[in-house]
């Protein structure tokens, strides 16, 4: 019998494949593994929301990376020391998902005069006109009708510097140390989306600074994309906020920063951490010394589902990140979101007569067993 040399060809990359690859990293080069977190409210007039995570398997080849406002130089200096730091964690996720075949798209606004001359800035004014759900917004203001208020007042500018200092356009250029490849984009615009929608590109991540206002309101970011009905993921460890802790509601900047998280989560779209690209810790900045409270509350007698919020609120955000448990009011003796209990450093637990399912109740004897308080 004669074979065809095609055939005989694509043998032996089948068993190339097979002796190369293992199954695992066959289908790593095909899927994108996420842990989407997002916020579903569970009872309105409590204001009691779960936090769940559901792993999500997205196409490399359909989903763009984000890259909003990291500039190499803020007015605020405690800004710009914050994205010097979380820059280089932010060029490791950019090498891994540029590896996998997402498309990077850079977004320094302000700035394009800096690359009128790259082959990444031509490559995004020669994106097509496509068509849209809505017209294309220069920016996306809050809508009241969609979203509360940001749980923090920014309106002095958000800087939490010591002294003040004046608000000017200190940037030139997107931060050196994310680098800029053939085959990326540079835009400020609506550039992004059309360039994505003209390549079939569905979903979006993405990172940067600051998350009540570039991240939320560019053209090319959080509201914009949902708008368009793109599948869209912050990247809550890669991003910052323009908060200063004198003003309400008076806590950590930090915890300012999770707590527009959170709204990100409860209105707009799911989170995700950059250990999904790279493995290891969560990032964190040097200066977020906060051990993490996480509060389990689950019983019928105390209201402690009301009273411990409020508590946390008002003493807690200076000195503690704060994340809560609560009982499924659908399915009583569950705790969707108890995962969270694998970060804590403190576990407080409000519970009265609530046999758990043996999975939830493994998390909590691991806290207790390792001597954690």
């Amino acid at each position: 019998m004669r074979l065809n040399p095609l055939a005989i060809t694509g043998l032996l990359i089948c068993c190339w494949m097979a002796n190369v690859l293992s199954p695992s990293q066959a289908a790593e080069t095909t899927t994108l593994k996420l842990n989407l977190r997002n916020r579903v409210e569970v009872a309105p007039e409590a204001k009691r929301w779960h936090t769940i995570t559901t792993p999500t398997d997205w196409s490399p080849q359909k989903t763009a990376i984000i890259i909003c406002d990291m500039w190499d130089k803020h007015w605020c200096p405690n800004s710009t020391l914050r994205v010097a730091e979380m820059a280089p964690r932010m060029n490791e996720v950019v090498k891994a998902a540029r590896s996998r075949g997402m498309f990077i798209i850079h977004c320094p606004s302000d700035t394009m005069e800096f690359y009128k001359d790259t082959p990444q800035r031509k490559l995004a004014q020669a994106a097509p006109v496509v068509e849209t759900k809505r017209p294309l917004e220069r920016w996306c203001r809050i809508d009241l009708t969609k979203e509360s208020p940001l749980p923090i007042d920014d309106t002095d500018g958000g800087c939490d510097c010591a002294e003040p200092v004046k608000n000017y356009r200190a940037w030139s250029r997107q931060i050196a140390d994310i680098e800029i490849h053939d085959g990326d984009a540079i835009t400020e615009s609506d550039e992004a989306y059309r360039l994505m929608k003209s390549r079939g590109i569905e979903n979006v991540i993405v990172m940067g600074v600051h998350t009540n206002m570039c991240v939320l309101g560019r053209p090319f970011s959080i509201r914009q994309l949902v708008y368009q009905g793109m599948n869209v993921a912050l990247m809550r460890d890669m991003t910052d906020t323009m908060y200063n802790p004198a003003m309400k509601p008076f806590v950590s900047h930090f915890t300012g920063n999770d707590l527009v998280i959170e709204h990100i989560e409860k209105y707009w779209c799911p989170t995700i951490a950059s250990t999904d690209f790279l493995g290891g810790k969560p990032f964190r900045f040097r200066e977020d010394k906060r051990p993490h409270v996480v509060v389990l509350s689950a019983e019928d007698e105390y209201r402690t589902e009301v009273t411990l919020p409020d508590f946390a609120a008002k003493h807690l955000g200076r000195d503690f990140k704060v994340s809560f448990v609560f009982e499924n009011p659908n399915k009583k003796y569950d705790l969707p979101g108890v995962e969270i209990v694998n970060d804590a450093d403190v576990l407080l637990i409000s519970a009265r007569r609530r046999p758990l399912p043996s999975n939830q109740l493994e998390i909590i004897k691991k806290h207790v067993s390792t001597g954690k308080p």
